[in-house]
């Protein structure tokens, strides 16, 4: 029987050298530049470059791809602990070759790619020399796909795509966007879709403004809108009509890796509740010593915790079977609580502080905010929830009879019934 909690040593020994770099070093690139997308600002260039380097050199640069990408083709297990270190930092994901969008859309154009498109787009974005934009949403219907109206349509050797986009990340930085658009107007959802390669300085390509969340100095959500923009026929990914297809390659791992960081930064505010618990005093004691408080902090440690062991056994899961619709429930679950966790451990962190809690000065306001939006992206919570329901239901059959399987006397007449010759032998020698 296998069950353990621990870790191999020699990847414990990455992880701890990870945790004291990711400290020492990235943290601090949080305070002094912008967007870790901005890849091209020579303040960046000077300050993330060699780092970069350091994790190439340990052998940890884009750990979630394959030998032959360059990576070390981790499972999600190892890729969980490794995540939950670089959620302490927005620069983390970056200097280790693991952002998001980017890690997806490599995985895209790593299982579905051709050569020459791995050559233009896939290369360049696992050195990070350029950075990428997932363009899926729409401003009339969210993450909705039943309702998406961008189109594309052949035409000779080329597509024509016109439609708009809504809260495309990072598109004010990509060099490509992988854009979903309606083909087959005519088939089911699930079928009508296609997925392209949108190089951003395609003639028709337009952002109409970058919206960016209350606490961000610059926004990174564009909307976008095409308008005949044409690309080349091989610039579609897979086959026509299987962009559901596609974007499931990206979005199974990548929302365990995404938890993983969440939850690095849960253990970062609360770190930082505790710290607050022990060093202010108010009333004639410490904040530590008032009984509301400790609810608070022993609340948020048994959520975080929780958690946490949800998301790495998911992540076990998804080694053991290989197989991410296997575990797709595990997975929504888990994108169904983040935002909860964060938000509920965010707030108590803001309340044990104070006014300064609120301020600018501190990210507490900002997390609570997070909250939100991690509620949205990828798929509102309440869609993860249905698909939770539904994926447990289908393992329960329904009673064909008038009062439940479990009714008492029912259950109470079967167990009389199996025990009647045991029961009645030892009455008569009572």
């Amino acid at each position: 029987m296998a069950w353990d909690f621990e870790t191999d040593p020699e990847f414990q020994d990455a992880l701890d050298w990870m945790d004291d770099f990711v400290r020492r070093e990235v943290e601090p690139l949080d305070h002094v530049l912008g967007s870790p997308y901005d890849i091209t600002n020579p303040r960046n260039i000077a300050l993330v470059r060699p780092l970069q380097q350091q994790v190439k050199d340990r052998g940890l640069w884009a750990c979630h791809l394959g030998p032959d990408l360059g990576g070390q083709g981790f499972g999600q297990v190892k890729l969980a602990l490794m995540n939950e270190i670089l959620g302490r930092t927005r620069f983390g994901p970056v200097v280790f070759g693991c952002q998001a969008p980017d890690t997806g859309n490599a995985e895209i154009l790593a299982h579905f790619g051709t050569p020459a498109q791995k050559k233009a787009f896939l290369e360049p974005l696992l050195a990070n020399e350029i950075v990428s934009c997932f363009s899926m949403t729409e401003p009339q219907g969210g993450a909705d796909p039943g309702v998406f109206t961008t189109k594309a349509e052949l035409d000779g050797d080329e597509w024509v795509i016109n439609g708009e986009k809504w809260f495309s990340s990072n598109a004010r930085w990509a060099s490509f966007l992988i854009v979903m658009a309606v083909t087959d107007p005519d088939r089911p959802t699930v079928d009508r879709m296609s997925m392209f390669i949108v190089p951003k300085d395609t003639p028709g390509v337009e952002i109409v403004r970058n919206v960016g969340f209350a606490t961000e100095k610059e926004g990174s959500h564009a909307y976008v809108r095409y308008t005949d923009v044409r690309v080349p026929k091989d610039h579609l990914l897979g086959r026509r009509g299987e962009a559901f297809k596609v974007a499931q390659v990206r979005l199974g791992g990548g929302r365990i890796h995404h938890a993983m960081r969440t939850l690095g930064r849960v253990k970062m505010l609360f770190d930082m509740m505790c710290e607050r618990a022990v060093s202010r005093e108010t009333k004639g004691e410490k904040l530590g010593d008032k009984q509301m408080v400790q609810e608070k902090i022993a609340d948020a440690w048994i959520q975080m915790e929780q958690f946490r062991l949800f998301v790495l056994r998911t992540a076990w899961r998804i080694d053991r079977y290989k197989d991410y619709m296997q575990v797709r429930k595990d997975i929504a679950a888990v994108k169904a609580e983040m935002p909860k966790v964060l938000h509920d451990i965010a707030t108590r962190a803001l309340y044990i502080h104070g006014s300064i809690g609120i301020s600018s000065e501190m990210p507490f306001a900002d997390q609570v905010l997070q909250s939100f939006h991690m509620g949205l992206a990828d798929g509102p919570s309440e869609v993860h929830k249905v698909t939770v329901a539904r994926q447990l239901l289908r393992g329960y059959s329904p009673s064909n009879t008038l009062f439940p399987s479990y009714h008492v006397p029912k259950l109470q007449a079967e167990a009389e019934e199996k025990f009647a010759e045991a029961l009645e032998h030892i009455d008569d020698v009572i």
